[in-house]
């Protein structure tokens, strides 16, 4: 108070710039004055360091609203590098990818990591461990386990509520969850859920939602008090085709999120950053673009001192040179430059891959009924379709027809070598030899693989468990290319831009093989998914969403 009085200097004086206030969406030519980290005043002051921002544009540093840095597929430490270079100052994170693998123990080691990293990272308490009656992980998730998480500082509300079936059913179990008397503060996930189904989930207590696909279906969301989280993932683009809803009837009630962000979108396009770009350049002011990347997300998730440059709020400014790149010239975080450290991961964190053993009869499908169900992919999107085909039989199985781009697909459980694998085929994935596979596989993360021959799938499997999990490309019955998951099959501990040229050359591979689909392998990883529709595939089988049950590969 004595230093936004101006009885006595600020730590730090950024003069010069043009300062967004996020209250009124006006530029506001003053110094802003910072102390211990936070801002304490705007107007004119004086400091113990002064940095010249002349002809710039402050804005607070971004906030994304939903998102699990897993599927980075980097360290959190190395996320964090990542990310801040492109203005992210603070992450909402669902960590029910490592949740899946380690348990709650994961989670609170996860937590651990993020005490001394620069990047704010607050946590909503996994829901939906399995994501359905249909997955396996290490163990399932109890109301208990959640109530512990809820207790950690840092943990701010309960994850996407992904059982929505449940929910909109009053399943007891998945109510109790909601009900621990801890939080009130519930992330949605409710794809395609509409009319009263809609009324009831949101009903339960659940105020946001990310899983939107249409206008329409954004717009009936908001009109009931959701928060519509904007996504712009790696196959989810949804950015686009829901900014109407902002041109139209303003910016309340929206935010931005990344979901899932592979390490090439990152390195190419950015962050949050890239989202406000794209509303810019789609006819979004860049102060309504701002407000979704900071205040809201903040106001969404009740992060009080985020979110704005104003008196009391923590001092996470970016220096914008423009308003259309939105590239920081600089990133402050609580008024300094941030600060990296290196972390290390146990080895329990890294041994998590049990696997019974596997050779090509494993993914051998015996001959039956005269059609199947077959799982048809949908670029750029996390549903997929359905069809009946006539399959191709060799001999008395059911085999993969590449001329037709019919694949087969498997998914082998992990976690406890139990040798449960569910077999299924797919198509409008465009493979023609060979196989690939990975233990990125939401959301229990057993081993999903798809392949044109059994000998390759099971080398790819095999493979993945010497590794310790990760993703592997298999030809000529041996594994030709690999990217090494250590951490609990789902993160490196190697550097962004070698991540990121690994997964490059591996998918130049899988192109020079055939395949068709963009973002081959967090398509592949979303395959496995029993809470999005219309057909997946896990270790028990294929599930039909819709109907919310376990079906047959053959028709009668």
């Amino acid at each position: 108070m004595a230093v936004a009085r101006g009885d006595e200097p600020a730590d730090l004086v950024l003069s010069g710039g043009h300062v967004l206030s996020v209250f009124t969406k006006e530029w506001l030519d003053v110094d802003v004055a910072v102390k211990d980290g936070h801002v304490v005043g705007l107007g004119r002051y004086e400091g113990r360091e002064k940095l010249d921002v002349n002809g710039t544009y402050l804005v607070p540093g971004f906030i994304d609203a939903h998102m699990h840095i897993e599927s980075s597929k980097l360290m959190v430490d190395e996320f964090a590098r990542a990310v801040l270079a492109h203005g992210t100052t603070a992450v909402v994170a669902d960590p029910h990818e490592i949740a899946n693998v380690l348990g709650t123990d994961g989670i609170h080691w996860l937590l651990d990591c993020c005490e001394d990293l620069p990047l704010d990272v607050f946590v909503m308490a996994s829901s939906c461990v399995p994501a359905s009656r249909f997955e396996s992980p290490r163990r399932p998730f109890t109301t208990g386990d959640i109530e512990s998480l809820l207790r950690r500082s840092r943990t701010i509300g309960i994850a996407e509520m992904m059982n929505f079936p449940g929910v909109i059913a009053g399943s007891p179990s998945e109510l109790a969850k909601l009900e621990t008397g801890l939080t009130d503060h519930v992330d949605g996930h409710a794809p395609g859920v509409r009319g009263p189904a809609l009324n009831a989930y949101i009903s339960a207590g659940i105020s946001t939602d990310h899983e939107a696909f249409t206008l329409e279906e954004a717009l009936e969301k908001r009109r009931l008090g959701m928060w519509v989280l904007l996504r712009e993932a790696s196959i989810a683009r949804n950015l686009r085709d829901l900014l109407p809803l902002v041109k139209k009837h303003g910016t309340e009630r929206c935010a931005f999120c990344t979901d899932d962000r592979e390490p090439d979108f990152i390195v190419e396009h950015g962050h949050i950053n890239q989202m406000v770009r794209v509303a810019v350049e789609e006819g979004i002011s860049p102060e309504d673009a701002v407000v979704m990347a900071t205040i809201n997300a903040a106001t969404c998730h009740r992060l009080w001192r985020l979110g704005a440059i104003a008196p009391g709020y923590q001092a996470d400014i970016l220096v914008l040179e423009d308003l259309k790149t939105f590239r920081p010239r600089s990133v402050l975080k609580r008024g300094a430059a941030p600060k990296f450290v290196k972390l290390e991961a146990p080895e329990w964190v890294r041994q998590t891959v049990s696997l019974a053993p596997v050779d090509a009869s494993s993914f051998h499908v015996p001959s039956g009924p005269k059609n199947i169900r077959v799982m048809r992919v949908i670029p750029a999107q996390l549903i997929t379709g359905v069809e009946t085909v006539e399959p191709k039989i060799e001999g008395s199985c059911v085999v993969a027809d590449p001329a037709r781009d019919l694949v087969k697909i498997a998914v082998v459980e992990r976690h406890h070598a139990s040798g449960r694998i569910g077999l299924g085929f797919a198509t409008n994935v465009g493979l023609k030899r060979g196989a690939f596979a990975s233990t990125v596989a939401h959301d229990a993360h057993n081993i999903v693989v798809l392949g044109v021959d059994d000998a390759d799938m099971a080398a790819c499997v095999t493979r993945l468990a010497e590794i310790g999990g990760g993703i592997v490309i298999a030809e000529g019955g041996r594994a030709v290319e690999e990217l090494p998951l250590p951490i609990a099959g789902l993160m490196s501990d190697r550097p962004l831009a070698e991540v990121d040229q690994r997964l490059r050359s591996m998918e130049r591979r899988l192109n020079a093989m055939g395949v068709t689909m963009a973002a081959p392998f967090m398509t592949l990883s979303f395959l496995a998914l029993s809470v999005i529709p219309e057909l997946k595939i896990t270790d028990r089988g294929l599930v039909d969403v819709g109907r919310f049950e376990l079906v047959p590969l053959g028709i009668e």
